[in-house]
């Protein structure tokens, strides 16, 4: 089951539902004829969705809505912020093409910075599905929720196979370990995934954690890969300043723990326009280039 169905069937079961997009149509496109009388397309305007989104949500309605993850973080932020936020209205931000699924297009159209932005709202909860397995699993969850969510949309094969129930604010860990403990989330988690077994075949000990969801974000999860392994890497696609790197310093310093940790991240500039993967391979993500990142890293000692 993909996205559009997993919703429709959602759709169907709760009246309160209802999709909107700013021209976005890609992961919808068999919606409007199913249910027209409840989805709207504002056009080319997504300040203007939220304002709709946010007037339906006060009349007793969940309001989905869709559009390019950097236009709907940065030119609506402040409608998000005062509209959606400030209320808590359970509005639901899917934004698609963020981070490296962006691949092609060019810095105007790459979502870098959107998990800072949205995790800097109060009220709003991030939510970083694995894959498209993950995304189906988790979707009532978080429609059901009465937090706004910001949700970073994608449709990747199954990255892994997840045993561990979906809930916001729990990660899941997917290898134990003691030497390495990587934490990733979302279009990562499959890159990741296969660093960590050739880790392993080197005779490494690794910890993979995908983090699920971003905020509420489990503080255990990243106090207890501190504790249990010697070096904690971060890996994202996403700008260094504001993501899971800034999340882990800030558990570990709330938590009163030390740690070494190395972050795997875009550091204030964005990436070369490609096709994703070779846009894995210029930045250094992938598995093999992750893989030597992390080699060179314990190569340099022990934390102190």
């Amino acid at each position: 089951m993909n996205y559009e169905e997993k919703l429709y069937r959602l759709l169907r079961e709760d009246e309160r539902l209802l999709v909107l997009t700013a021209e976005n149509r890609a992961p919808i496109r068999g919606l409007p004829a199913k249910i027209p009388e409840r989805f709207i397309d504002v056009g080319i305007c997504e300040q203007t969705m939220i304002g709709v989104a946010a007037g339906l949500a006060l009349r007793g309605r969940i309001p989905i809505v869709h559009a390019l993850a950097s236009f709907l973080t940065m030119r609506a932020f402040e409608f998000i912020r005062t509209d959606v936020g400030i209320p808590a209205l359970p509005v639901k931000l899917v934004g698609g093409f963020s981070g490296f699924l962006s691949e092609a297009n060019g810095p105007t159209h790459q979502a870098l910075e959107d998990i800072a932005l949205m995790r800097g709202i109060p009220n709003v909860n991030v939510w970083c599905p694995a894959d498209r397995q993950e995304l189906v699993q988790g979707l009532q969850t978080v429609l059901r929720d009465p937090a706004p969510y910001y949700i970073r949309y994608i449709d990747s094969p199954p990255a892994v196979g997840h045993r561990t129930p979906f809930a916001p604010g729990r990660a899941e860990v997917l290898c134990q370990g003691t030497d390495v403990a990587i934490l990733c989330y979302g279009l990562l988690t499959a890159q990741c995934y296969e660093a960590s077994r050739l880790l392993g075949r080197e005779g490494l000990s690794v910890r993979l954690v995908t983090m699920r969801t971003l905020k509420p974000v489990d503080e255990d999860a990243i106090v207890g890969a501190a504790e249990q392994a010697g070096l904690i890497v971060s890996v994202e696609d996403h700008f260094k300043a504001g993501g899971l790197y800034s999340i882990i310093a800030e558990v570990l310093l709330r938590r009163g723990v030390k740690a070494r940790v190395l972050p795997i991240a875009l550091d204030g500039r964005w990436f070369k326009p490609a096709l994703l993967n070779d846009v894995l391979g210029y930045e250094g993500f992938t598995a093999e280039a992750l893989c030597a990142r992390i080699k060179a890293e314990l190569a340099q000692g022990h934390f102190d």
